[in-house]
């Protein structure tokens, strides 16, 4: 294996960093303002694709900024797996300033300038986190992520805003006092180092299986972002945010930094091994298939389209997760290209609930009908984004599912395939009835006053044209999944499934 010596992840990290002073400083030219986030994304998403040749050969990019405590440094090391989530979210980044700058004006939001300053911070920690060579830089980054995105959550500044926030930062920040930090602490007692390994890092110890077992319980639960059940509450929660808020949550940052972090400790803390001969990974699956179809079940029953969205992203994230716990090469290329995969649906179908919202201030599905004839391209896309959740080609779901259920069959546990098959078609029961009522029913007089009637329903341009690229970009990867393949091969090698 290459490594070498690079200061780029952390210029990565620094430029939207860099941005959001700009964007403070330029709070009273919206234009310019504005410009900036969007030209720093495109610099961000640049810098991240030039690391990607010699992570697709096999090398890491490496660079150490100081010593901590003996055995901790504050250090970076950009990897395959790292390189799914930073090329994800610095991509996406793009489109989602897009997309914010369309939605807030439309809708003529206060404090757009905090709101810009926070957006970019927020994909500096992500940055961050995927490029943590450790446990003490990775939970740094996690942490600045929750505070970060504090704002965001409450940015209406109402009472269910406060509300909502509150239950956020709560559920996030108490699971990591009381929890995260016991599992680094005794981490760092019973191994020495916080460092990333291949073959996890206790496996020199002489400490008992119960207390490994209770170390890897403090990081499942710890690690919140992930939202497994029970501590998923905060995400529909934070629903309160606006739109372009709510993408970022779930699709592009803040729930992806979660999974992310549990596929770390999986792989690179608790090792396979110890995964599998001390039964965390089948209790792990058995959880999360629980919330895999417990999730679907809510989504199925909620008429607010970004409550359904929200409870569709509980249970996707655990597909991750499965991926990882099932200890097979191929689940594993499967958990983490689903990384790629439910990041471009579901930040397509968060920007169509926000165009849908703007074009006619509708939040609930059974308003929706009709609104296909008069937002298209908003539904087309929605339309999209709902294949690649289900899992049906041409889209890139579809790929990252097949691995799984490929995956299942190779671990020999048909109840997990059972329950990969329940769920997706949970998923086309609580999808499919949007675009049908949307395309298919005949449009009624609106009974609530606020809402705009369905004939001066006109799509939002600065709105529309982020989430058609984000649809073609979710089909694009089910025709050509290549690149995210490749790196999820390269996670599966590097963690000892063969």
């Amino acid at each position: 294996m290459e490594f070498l010596l690079s200061i780029r992840p952390v210029l990565a990290i620094a430029v939207s960093l860099t941005a959001a002073v700009l964007i403070l400083c330029l709070r009273n030219w919206a234009n310019l303002r504005d410009a900036v986030s969007v030209a720093a994304a495109v610099v961000k998403f640049l810098i991240v694709i030039s690391l990607a040749p010699l992570v697709l050969d096999g090398g890491t990019h490496d660079l150490t900024l100081f010593e901590v405590l003996p055995g901790v440094d504050f250090a970076f090391r950009v990897d395959a797996l790292g390189m799914v989530f930073a090329t994800v979210s610095s991509l996406l980044w793009i489109l989602a300033a897009l997309y914010s700058i369309g939605y807030m004006r439309s809708q003529n939001e206060h404090a757009q300038t905090r709101f810009f300053a926070a957006f970019a911070v927020s994909l500096s920690a992500a940055v961050g986190g995927a490029f943590a060579a450790n446990l003490f830089t990775l939970v740094i980054f996690y942490e600045l992520l929750s505070l970060i995105t504090y704002p965001l959550v409450y940015h209406k500044e109402d009472k269910a805003s406060w509300a909502g926030s509150r239950r956020y930062v709560v559920y996030l920040i108490g699971a990591s006092k009381s929890l995260l930090l016991a599992a680094l602490a005794l981490t760092y007692h019973l191994a020495g180092t916080l460092d990333f390994m291949p073959q996890g890092v206790f496996g020199g110890t002489d400490a008992s299986g119960a207390l490994l077992s209770v170390v890897y319980l403090c990081y499942l639960f710890g690690f919140a972002k992930a939202a497994i059940m029970p501590f998923h509450a905060w995400l529909p929660a934070a629903m309160v945010a606006p739109t372009p808020v709510s993408a970022l949550l779930h699709a592009v940052a803040v729930v992806k930094m979660g999974v992310f972090c549990l596929l770390r400790v999986i792989f690179y803390v608790m090792g396979v091994d110890l995964m599998s001969s001390l039964g965390l990974a089948i209790a792990t699956a058995y959880l999360v298939s629980f919330t895999i179809v417990m999730a679907s079940i809510y989504a199925l029953t909620r008429d607010d389209l970004k409550a359904r969205l929200a409870y569709s992203t509980v249970s996707q994230l655990s597909y991750i997760i499965l991926g990882a716990v099932l200890l097979t090469p191929m689940a594993a290329v499967g958990g983490v290209t689903h990384i790629a995969a439910h990041a471009f649906s579901k930040i397509t179908l968060f920007f169509c609930a926000g165009s849908i919202y703007c074009a006619s201030h509708r939040r609930n599905i059974s308003d929706l009908a009709g609104i296909g004839r008069q937002l298209p391209w908003t539904m087309g896309a929605f339309f999209i984004g709902s294949l690649g959740m289900i899992g049906l080609p041409p889209s890139g779901g579809f790929i990252s599912k097949w691995y799984l259920v490929l995956g299942s069959v190779e671990a020999g546990e048909l109840v997990f395939l059972t329950v990969l098959l329940a769920s997706a078609v949970l998923n086309a029961a609580y999808f499919l009835p949007v675009t049908y009522t949307a395309f298919f029913e005949k449009s009624k007089p609106p009974q609530d006053q606020t809402l705009v009637a369905m004939q001066d329903v006109r799509e939002v341009p600065m709105v529309a044209v982020p989430l058609l690229i984000t649809a073609i970009l979710s089909l694009a990867l089910g025709l050509n999944p290549g690149f995210f393949v490749e790196l999820a091969q390269l996670v599966m090698r590097g963690a000892g499934l063969r």
